[in-house]
């Protein structure tokens, strides 16, 4: 789904695969769908453009995408904003993993060289917060 921020101007694609889809393989084909219609919608300034890979399965359950799953994901979506939208925009658009992040996981998934933040869900309203907000530090 796609939303703007109206404040700030930040237009937000979030997406991702359910757990069925993953598990038949089709995580690219679902988040290759979700792009390529955000992509019809927003034309072509993406200077303002979020894409969060939130994977469906992931939301809320507190299971999370293994740190080589979320990067290979993150490296797939940036691939494809490279070679349908340019490879100016893949190297310069925030790719942010939202999906059951915490504490504990979220220093392994920021060394990803994919994932560039987090969209956080209810660990926002819990004393980890602050380790998230600061896990790029450690």
């Amino acid at each position: 789904s796609n939303v703007v921020l109206e404040s700030s101007g930040i237009n937000a694609e979030y997406g991702g695969e359910k757990e069925q889809e993953r598990e038949d393989g089709k995580t690219m084909e679902v988040c290759i769908e979700q792009l390529t219609a955000f992509k019809n919608n927003i034309g072509d300034d993406w200077s303002n453009v979020v894409i969060a890979y939130e994977p469906v399965w992931a939301i809320g359950t507190g299971k999370v995408a293994t740190p080589d799953i979320a990067q290979e994901t993150h490296a797939n979506i940036r691939a494809w904003i490279s070679a349908n939208v340019s490879p100016d925009v893949a190297a310069s658009v925030r790719i942010i993993y939202g999906g059951s992040v915490n504490g504990k996981n979220c220093v392994e998934l920021s060394r990803q060289g994919d994932i560039d933040g987090f969209l956080v869900g209810g660990a926002s309203l819990k004393p980890e917060f602050v380790d998230i907000i600061n896990c790029q530090r450690t």
